[in-house]
């Protein structure tokens, strides 16, 4: 009964942010025409305010995100062209993120080196752990089998460091950027401002999921290192 108990917890520690932030930026998805402009509009308007004329709004498959090595805020489909509550706040996000690169935060900067060093070594990392145990069979040498799994761990464990990272380079873009530009220029609804709090804070919180995520993919190697 207690092995049971502690897997729930886990299991809510590890994908109950994931599905709170999902839930939420669903909930303010409708209705799909609250206000006038797109996601898209909105982040040209605000970059253009802020000086930022040479950077991009472009649309992703791939995440919601601001891309400071191309200068291109990237937003998906929904926030796109969406005119909903949530494509408005989480365009204003994206932004916020564009002028934390204009004005060099250093939080950012840091997770932008973190990055662009550790690109592709997460999957070089889950070679190396398996083929760790195959190689200390065919050498006969038990250290390099440790050797080599402690290599292939800490590689997995750098993206779990770079969510970290990014933590407070996330609040910062939500609640010293976004939600001010938002305030500043009037662009939400009064009745919306809480709301668009509680979107900020699942934005920001998306990469908590993210860490957790990566933790689980650790200790799902180990587990299958053991077996």
């Amino acid at each position: 009964m207690a092995i049971v108990v502690i897997l729930v917890l886990i299991a809510a520690l590890v994908f109950g942010p994931g599905l709170w932030v999902r839930r939420v930026l669903e909930r303010y998805s409708e209705p799909a025409d609250r206000y006038a402009g797109t996601g898209a509009q909105l982040a040209r308007h605000l970059l253009n305010k802020h000086g930022l004329e040479s950077v991009t709004v472009e649309r992703t498959a791939e995440g919601d995100h601001y891309d400071p090595q191309e200068k291109a805020v990237r937003l998906t489909d929904d926030k796109f062209d969406g005119r909903s509550l949530t494509a408005i706040t989480v365009a204003a996000h994206e932004v916020g993120h564009a002028i934390q690169d204009r004005d060099s935060y250093a939080p950012l900067r840091l997770r932008t080196r973190l990055v662009k060093a550790t690109r592709g070594i997460e999957k070089i990392g889950a070679a190396v752990l398996l083929i760790s145990p195959l190689l200390g069979v065919i050498t006969r040498i038990p250290q390099l089998s440790l050797v080599m799994f402690g290599a292939g761990f800490l590689v997995l464990g750098s993206s779990t460091l770079i969510h970290l990272v990014t933590l407070p380079t996330e609040f910062d873009a939500s609640f010293n950027r976004a939600l001010p530009i938002l305030d500043d220029y009037r662009i939400l609804k009064k009745v919306d401002r809480p709301h668009a709090r509680r979107l900020l804070r699942a934005a920001a919180l998306t990469y908590v999921s993210a860490s957790l995520m990566s933790l689980l993919n650790i200790a799902r190697w180990l587990m299958i290192l053991r077996r």
